[in-house]
């Protein structure tokens, strides 16, 4: 199984690599992609089967030294990562597919390269490769943004691009610093060091500032609600699922290993969560359209998963990994719906649009779901999250915290009422563009089958939730992981 772990990287960046040697073949290009991503699922699977009791697979490329070898690991939570980011680019690539958003030649391999980082990311046992595959992840991410053309798009794209290769400077900055006074990047060495060594806890905090900006954590968020709505729309349903996904992964493991958990540092963690709570879902609630609402809600979200890492304990860092799984489901999901109405409408304007129920009854269906689930409601996967982490957070005696979240709930719940209100009940504003109600069908199926799978994992958590124990295991006594990416 070891030796399977460079195929979730390997796998889609040569199949991207073949595919731009024959851009004209755009039926080659979308079966590839959607085969590729399949193949990657399966084998995320079975990692996450393989670790599931809290084993860690551990692969050194080539067989070198741990000292200079390209290594991977997989253990319950990186190999759950890969495995919903895995369901989530399939979900992408079938919509962009029905849609004909993947007609430029260049969309499918653009895909596959960012996916090939996110996999290789959630994998990689080495601060310095992290970097790098973040890097590989976001190249095609900033061709991804302007794809299409048009000023407002290409306006998005630099600022896009301009923040995200400042956070990688910061990044590349910190890994270096971190190098500097340790003499090591790998994983398996940092261990705790931040305990020992106030410079190392000053190096790596600039890693973690880093990554921080890249997960548009309050107050390192405004770029986000800035370029995510102008990006075409399955273009920002991918983005939501995987790239600040990918930092939020990073910044956990990171403060895990390096700071074992320090409570000296719970309280800045424990404020950076709270006002991404709020303010993302005080900007949600002044927002006019599908998307900008939605990606104001991302920087919300992010802040529930933080608050499980700011308390450091088994009951909170599992519910904070449930919390992420179940949420990038559920925001992808609600993405599709909205690419699904741009794509047969021209707009998701809440003011231009109106009784989409009676039109479209099962992009209703798949939005009515998911939308509830994101607010907390039962029985949906978002409720048992929610339920999960603020009983953690009560354990632990943070009552504000426990006001904060259940208020932002509240708050996340009327505005998806406002969505709903605006563009799924009443009378049609407009007709019907010439998709029709079949094409629209199709697009919106993948959406739908999220939606639905966000729900069985309310009434069904106990598979999930035995791998986010298992998660959180791993995070708070890391010895397997250590032994096994040292090689010992």
């Amino acid at each position: 199984m070891s030796r399977l772990l460079v195929l979730p990287f390997a796998g889609p960046l040569l199949t991207a690599a073949v595919l731009l040697a024959a851009p004209r073949r755009r039926t080659a290009h979308r079966v590839a992609g959607l085969a590729v991503t399949a193949a990657v699922l399966f084998l995320a699977v079975a990692l996450l089967v393989a670790t599931r009791d809290g084993t860690v697979v551990a692969e050194r490329i080539g067989g070198w030294h741990p000292l200079v070898a390209i290594g991977f690991a997989a253990d319950a939570f990186g190999a759950l990562m890969v495995t919903v980011c895995a369901a989530v680019v399939l979900a992408c690539l079938a919509t962009a597919a029905a849609s004909g958003d993947d007609n430029d030649p260049l969309f499918v391999p653009l895909v596959l390269v960012l996916s090939a980082g996110a996999y290789g990311a959630f994998l990689t046992a080495d601060l310095f490769n992290l970097f790098v595959l973040v890097e590989v992840m976001l190249v095609p991410s900033y061709a991804l943004v302007a794809l299409g053309g048009g000023a407002t798009r290409l306006g998005a794209a630099r600022v896009y691009v301009a923040m995200n290769l400042l956070a990688s400077t910061i990044l590349l900055a910190g890994v270096g610093l971190v190098y500097g006074v340790t003499g090591t990047v790998r994983f398996g060495d940092l261990a705790a060091a931040a305990r020992t060594s106030p410079t190392v806890a000053v190096a790596a905090a600039v890693v973690l500032l880093a990554l921080a900006v890249k997960s548009a954590v309050v107050p390192w968020h405004d770029w986000l609600p800035r370029t995510y709505p102008e990006a075409p729309p399955v273009v920002l349903a991918l983005f939501s699922g995987l790239l600040t996904k990918v930092g939020l992964y990073a910044l956990i493991r990171v403060y895990a290993l390096v700071y074992d958990g320090d409570p000296a540092y719970h309280w800045v963690i424990g404020a950076a969560a709270l006002l991404s709570m709020v303010v993302g879902v005080l900007g949600a609630l002044g927002e006019a359209t599908m998307r900008r609402v939605l990606t104001f809600h991302m920087v919300s979200q992010i802040g529930y998963v933080l608050l499980g890492l700011a308390l450091f304990t088994a009951a909170s860092l599992a519910a904070a990994v449930f919390y992420l799984v179940q949420y990038i489901l559920v925001k992808t999901a609600l993405f599709l719906c909205a690419a699904a109405v741009h794509a047969n409408h021209g707009t998701d304007r809440l003011d231009r649009l109106g009784g989409l129920s009676s039109l479209h009854p099962v992009l209703a269906l798949a939005f009515a779901g998911a939308a509830l689930s994101l607010a907390g409601l039962p029985p949906f996967s978002g409720f048992v999250a929610k339920f999960l982490l603020i009983r953690a957070v009560a354990d632990a005696g943070q009552w504000v915290a426990v006001a904060v979240a259940v208020g932002v709930s509240l708050l996340t719940l009327a505005s998806m009422l406002k969505i709903w209100g605006s563009a799924f009940w009443g009378e049609p504003l407009g007709r019907e563009e010439a998709a029709g109600p079949r094409p629209l069908a199709r697009t919106v199926l993948p959406a739908l089958t999220l939606a639905v799978v966000s729900l069985l994992l309310g009434p069904v958590a106990e598979p999930l939730l035995g791998l986010a124990d298992t998660a959180a295991a791993g995070l708070l006594d890391p010895d397997a992981y250590l032994e096994a990416v040292n090689g010992r």
